[in-house]
């Protein structure tokens, strides 16, 4: 897997190069946060991990643009020697994955990009069959019909891998808030209404069942 790494103390960045190459990461490793930004921008990467300080353009500037600018949904993880909350609360509110402060042991690292991978499904190209005619590509964002690319927002991916792996019970959207979104995001119910609206036009209306006063189910065969 490709892995974009941000950071600038030469003693670190050595120290996560070879750690991340030793467990065969392909690295593009930056010092500035404007060659970082240029990478993500014109190369695909599995994940990024950012420093918060670097010169010139900050990792949450680049984290930002990113986001932003540029609507890229690379998994992103912030590290950080400030021990506040406030750089913690930005980061998830500009789009990181996830968050580490300094010091932090390097087997940290390894369960966070661990779980990392089993959240975004990376290091494999398997495709989830839906039925006969539809399957899913989750790294990707990708709905398959009938061999036809169907590009699916990020939250609408997220939704639909959670009722992927828990096909056939009725979930609630206090399941899927608890279970999809951060501590610090509060999407309304009709904001999931909109995301399973959008999933049903993609795949079927029979696909979703709703489920009067308790929430949905999704139908795989």
């Amino acid at each position: 897997m490709k892995v974009l790494l941000l950071e600038d103390d030469p003693a670190l960045s050595d120290i996560l190069n070879d750690y991340l190459n030793h467990k065969g990461y392909e690295v593009t490793l930056c010092t500035q946060g404007e060659d970082a930004l240029e990478n993500l921008i014109e190369s695909v990467y599995d994940f990024a991990i950012l420093d918060v300080n670097t010169p010139s353009m900050s990792g949450l500037d680049v984290l930002k643009h990113v986001r932003d600018d540029y609507k890229s949904r690379t998994p992103i993880i912030i590290i950080t020697a400030y021990q506040d909350t406030k750089h913690l609360k930005t980061a998830f509110e500009l789009g990181s994955d996830d968050y580490i402060k300094k010091p932090f042991d390097l087997e940290e690292l390894e369960q966070r990009i661990n779980r990392l991978c089993r959240y975004f499904s990376l290091g494999t190209k398997d495709e989830i069959k839906i039925d006969n005619s539809i399957s899913f590509i989750p790294h990707e964002c990708i709905v398959l019909l009938d061999e036809k690319k169907v590009h699916i927002a990020q939250k609408e991916r997220d939704i639909l891998k959670y009722f992927v792996n828990h096909s056939n019970r009725v979930i609630s959207s206090e399941e899927l808030l608890q279970n999809i979104w951060q501590y610090d995001e509060q999407p309304t119910d009709a904001t999931i209404r909109v995301y399973i609206k959008n999933l049903r036009e993609i795949l079927g209306k029979e696909k979703i069942e709703t489920i009067r006063g308790i929430g949905y189910k999704f139908e795989q065969k």
